[in-house]
This record gives structure tokens, C-alpha cells and sequence, in this order.
């Protein structure tokens, strides 16, 4: 049976991700269809911005946890068994690339977005604002992307997880 702590680490490990993954998953499915809907393009596009705003601070946070919790399991309770070690470099290598592509999102994507974005809407002649709304547009799929990458990056690093733990207990 394994100690209690170990428990606790798994347990906020899974929350971790389960805020991480499921907050886009309802920003995605809900807030931005909803917003869009109820605001027009201009003013849901600054409201989305404050969303994502908090959404990746969430994610900032969830990161935090996770890197410590797993740092703890691996530290305390060592590999496990040569299983577990080859479960333990999936699970890191999941987790570092969901991170990678979190700073890439906050760090230099996003940030180059929302200026093409404030660009677009201060544009008043409409071949500047088609040119700024087109350069925009396609600094934005590759954000949404990215988030959906890390969405399925996300899922397969809670079956990691859920699976190492099972064999582990």
C-alpha cells in the first residue's frame, strides 16, 4: 500500500491536470460561442483576451503543482521498478512538452497576438483592417492549436498517470 503522501501528490497531480485541460474545454465549448454571441467581434475579442488572461495563470498554477508533486513522487518513493522508470519518462516527457508549448502560448504567441489583434481593431481603412484582421487571424489558429495540442497532451498524460498508478498500488 502506498503512504498517504504519495496518495495526496497523485490526487493534486490529477486536479493539476483536471483544471488544466478541462477550463480550456469550457472556455472552448461555452465561454467563447456564448460571448461571441452576446457581445459582437470587437468587445468579445477583448473580453476573450482577460479570460485567457486568467486562464493561463491557472495554468501557471497547475504547472506549479505538478512539477512539485512529481519532483516529490521521485525524490521520496524513488522509480518504482524498471517499469515504473520507463513510465516515469513518459510522463515527464508529456509534461514537458504540455509545459514547452504553455510558454510558447504566454510567452511569445499570445503576447504577438493580442498586439496583431489591438492592430486590427484600431485599423479604420478596410484593406488595413482586412491585412491586420488576416495577420491576426493566422497568429490565432496556431494559438488555438497549441492549446489543443496541449488539451490531448493533457488526456494522454492522466492515462500515464491513472495507469502507472494502478500498477504501482
Amino acid at each position: 500500500m502506498p503512504p498517504r503522501w504519495l496518495g495526496a501528490c497523485f490526487t493534486l497531480e490529477l486536479v493539476a491536470l483536471a483544471v488544466w485541460i478541462g477550463v480550456v474545454v469550457v472556455i472552448v465549448t461555452a465561454v467563447i460561442p456564448a460571448v461571441f454571441n452576446s457581445f459582437g467581434m470587437e468587445p468579445g475579442g477583448r473580453f476573450l483576451t482577460r479570460v485567457f488572461d486568467g486562464y493561463n495563470r491557472t495554468t501557471v498554477v497547475a504547472i506549479a503543482v505538478l512539477v512539485i508533486c512529481s519532483a516529490a513522487r521521485v525524490w521520496k518513493d524513488g522509480a518504482y521498478s524498471a517499469a515504473g522508470r520507463s513510465g516515469m519518462r513518459l510522463e515527464t516527457s508529456l509534461l514537458l512538452i504540455m509545459i514547452a508549448v504553455a510558454v510558447v502560448i504566454m510567452a511569445v504567441l499570445g503576447p504577438h497576438a493580442l498586439v496583431l489583434q489591438e492592430h486590427a481593431f484600431l485599423a479604420k481603412e478596410e484593406a488595413e483592417k482586412k491585412q491586420a484582421y488576416d495577420a491576426f487571424f493566422r497568429t490565432h489558429m496556431m494559438v488555438r492549436s497549441l492549446y489543443l495540442a496541449n488539451l490531448g497532451l493533457g488526456i494522454a498524460l492522466i492515462g500515464v498517470k491513472v495507469r502507472r498508478w494502478m500498477y504501482r498500488s
